[in-house]
């Protein structure tokens, strides 16, 4: 079976939790591809050349969850070649067979825009800074200027800018238990399943 199951949304709102329990759930395959963009950054270099060579082994490296490699995620993801020499992976990825879960910012609208289930998982700044602190540690205050900043970024670059997509079903985790918000995504997929079956 090929399904894809896109899952977009701001940085700490619960996405990658989410993404990684339906795609247990399911059975289906994850690819945080946010990743990806994290792998860039932190190789150096280059980004468009970085963007090219990607492999999956780059995806291991234990510095990709770091504040400093999501700032310079987000300051290679505006580069549209960066973005072009990725996008073709992650496509191949979501339509694989066996079903894929994709989560980033722009899997609904940009890079599978086709996907079976798209959902935007989003929360508060106040709330989603609080959870990256808890996480990642330092001044709390910062952490919020950061998200925020990110946000902004995030929402206004001119390629593939952070928005819902029109079709997606909007979660948002802001007062919701992490197991709340993994039924509430779960009971969306297996809706959009048995219509397929209809």
């Amino acid at each position: 079976m090929i399904f894809t199951v896109a899952i977009d949304g701001p940085a700490a709102a619960g996405k990658g939790t989410i993404s990684r329990a339906v795609a247990r759930h399911f059975g289906f395959a994850h690819l945080d591809t946010g990743l990806l963009y994290r792998a860039v950054g932190a190789k150096g270099g280059d980004p468009v050349e970085a963007a090219r060579s990607l492999s999956e082994a780059d995806l291991t490296r234990d510095d990709l969850r770091t504040l400093e490699a999501g700032q310079a995620a987000s300051r290679v993801a505006v580069i549209p070649e960066v973005r072009a020499a990725l996008t073709e992976f992650q496509r191949s990825f979501a339509r694989r067979e066996g079903g894929a879960v994709l989560d980033g910012r722009d899997i609904g609208t940009v890079i599978c825009p086709e996907a079976e289930v798209k959902l935007f998982v989003t929360a508060s700044a106040e709330v989603r800074a609080h959870r990256r602190w808890l996480e990642v540690g330092g001044d709390e205050a910062q952490v919020l200027a950061e998200v925020i900043e990110r946000d902004k970024r995030d929402a206004e670059r001119a390629t593939a800018p952070l928005k819902p997509a029109d079709d997606a079903v909007l979660l948002d985790t802001t007062e919701l238990s992490i197991d709340a918000a993994v039924h509430k995504a779960i009971e969306a997929i297996e809706k959009r399943i048995e219509q397929g079956r209809a």
